[in-house]
């Protein structure tokens, strides 16, 4: 349903270093990084559907109150990788990986914000034993 992403950054090559990571950990890599944008894609497929850019009207970049990015991640492995390398490389943690809610038994997801205060989820759906 969602055709692409846009992703606000106060500084491009802080939140490039971020998503790097995030990206890398659940399978997905730099496409390109060219006049202040940088996009992302699957590995081994052509195409991108997340960018990471400077607002255009030129004002500086926010993160929108209530808003979320959910990343799918393909194991419960892949989430936890995906947390640590996004907390080495300038995420704040914003809920550690684990079921949500805690008795789930279908949804283990890892919050976090990005150099810009952006909310981010990587997440993968179950069922889990």
């Amino acid at each position: 349903m969602i055709g692409y992403v846009t992703i606000g950054a106060l500084d491009v090559d802080k939140s490039g270093k971020f998503y790097d990571a995030l990206m890398g950990a659940i399978g997905n890599e730099r496409k390109f990084a060219d006049g202040g944008w940088i996009g992302y894609g699957r590995k081994g497929e052509d195409g991108h559907s997340v960018y990471v850019c400077p607002p255009f009207d030129g004002k500086p970049a926010s993160a929108g109150n209530g808003s979320m990015i959910g990343f799918v991640a393909n194991s419960k492995d892949q989430v936890q990788k995906a947390y640590e390398a996004a907390l080495v490389n300038g995420g704040k943690d914003e809920g550690a990986p684990g079921p949500r809610p805690a008795d789930s038994k279908d949804f283990y997801g890892a919050y976090l914000r990005d150099p810009t205060g952006n909310k981010i989820c990587v997440f993968v759906k179950g069922p889990f034993a």
